[in-house]
């Protein structure tokens, strides 16, 4: 393939299930593992078995042009052990040195530091990267987007839920939520809301015009009264004063915490403890630090349907404001005797969240959705926001560069998904065919 990390970056690869990292930096570390997170662990998506199922092949390669670049002797893909018919093609056409990783059918399942101990038993160390342990972990859609060789202009998602199909498809970046819904057949209900990403850790959209970008895996059409809904509307301070009355510290919240069963230094029932009492350091620091946001102890820990996940996610800015750490001297890092016991089923989370109702399926449709403007944001990726590099009234040309990072900081290249005019640029640039 003749696979470079200049190549990567000069096609604006990012982490495609959801964190958005710009692959061209991840590629530059030198690793004993190359692992292909194709876990998938968010109700109802299937985006990646899909993939799997239809771009193997192009795929594996992509995995052996990447262990190359960064020196990975084992390769291995981390899959739900349910996708059986998958799992046999993959081993079917898998070369020397391919491993097929049978995962449970649990969540977070897909969460790197889960998945790097499933598949190497080494832990992560709290507030490290799977590097620190010799391994990369990456995304199916990624890897694809690598053996492409091609600039990243078309994004995989499925949409899922109150549509009247449930489908996975292949969409120019910049494309509104609203045309993939009615490329679903259309929502159902009369009146609803758009979840993005997953209904575990997933953000409402402002609307069907919210443009689909690099990160974006999944949609999520679900009635305006949801009980999902209604929780992702609670704002902070309707949260803490809930937590604050209601919680009883019976600790189901850490119990349950995937990271806490790993060994790490978190305790989410000490930042519940902290709102009704006081901002005691050491509360904050082990209670919310190296929360992952899976949202296992809100949506499925807590008894009391309180928020712990949000109670962390505002405490973790208070822990930088005030620049507290936590420090490791004399804490081993051990996984919990109760690791493999606490796992949460996918069938119990589905009925959990009250979407039994839904078709759980969601195949690829062969034909990408075609559309006439895109609106493509400059922040698509972690790092700094992009910078224009055209201007209203200019013809691009699918693949041409439209704006890039500030010299010198992390960010990715982000490039026309469609041949047109750009008729806007501010913190979007907007290309009408």
């Amino acid at each position: 393939m003749g696979l470079t990390v200049r190549k990567i970056e000069a096609n604006g690869v990012v982490g495609a299930g959801g964190a958005g990292f710009p692959t061209h930096v991840k590629m530059q570390g030198r690793a004993e593992y190359l692992i292909l997170n194709a876990a998938e662990c968010e109700p109802l998506l299937h985006k990646d078995k899909e993939l799997l199922h239809h771009h193997a092949d192009r795929i594996i390669a992509g995995m052996q042009a990447c262990a190359a670049l960064t020196g990975a002797t084992k390769c291995v893909i981390g899959i739900k052990d349910k996708y059986t018919e998958i799992i046999a093609e993959l081993e079917s056409i898998a070369p020397p040195g391919f491993e097929v990783k049978r995962l449970r059918d649990t969540y977070p399942a897909g969460d790197e530091f889960i998945l790097v101990y499933d598949v190497t038993g080494r832990v992560i160390p709290p507030g490290g990267l799977p590097l620190h342990v010799g391994c990369i972990v990456t995304n199916v859609e990624t890897i694809l987007n690598v053996a492409s060789g091609k600039p990243v202009t078309r994004k995989y998602l499925t949409v899922a839920g109150a549509v009247a199909e449930p489908v996975t498809l292949g969409v120019p970046v910049g494309i509104t939520v609203g045309e993939c819904i009615a490329a679903a057949g259309g929502a159902l209900p009369p009146k609803y809301a758009i979840l993005l990403g997953g209904v575990m850790m997933g953000r409402l959209a402002d609307g069907p015009d919210t443009p689909v970008t690099k990160t974006t895996g999944g949609i999520y059409v679900l009635p305006d009264d949801h009980p999902l809904v209604r929780r992702y509307r609670h704002d902070y301070r309707t949260i803490n004063r809930i937590g604050r009355s209601a919680c009883d510290q019976c600790s189901f919240c850490t119990e349950m915490c995937p990271r806490y069963l790993l060994g790490h230094p978190i305790e989410p029932h000490k930042a519940m403890r902290a709102l009704g009492f006081t901002m005691e350091k050491a509360s904050l620091i082990v209670g919310t630090t190296f929360c992952c946001e899976c949202n296992i102890c809100t949506m499925i820990a807590c008894p009391e349907d309180l928020d712990p996940k949000n109670v962390c996610v505002q405490d973790k800015a208070v822990v930088r404001e005030q620049g507290l750490k936590w420090d490791p001297a004399g804490r081993e890092i051990k996984p919990h005797a109760m690791y493999d016991a606490r796992r949460t089923p996918i069938k119990r989370l589905i009925t959990k969240l009250g979407l039994q109702g839904y078709a759980n399926k969601g195949a690829l449709r062969p034909a990408e959705v075609e559309t006439g403007r895109v609106r493509l944001p400059l922040k698509q990726h972690a790092g700094a926001p992009c910078v224009p590099k055209v201007s209203v009234g200019d013809r691009v040309r699918r693949g041409d560069i439209v704006a890039a990072p500030p010299d010198g900081q992390l960010g990715a290249l982000i490039h026309a998904s469609i041949s047109g005019t750009v008729t806007a640029v501010n913190s979007i640039i907007e290309i009408s065919a």
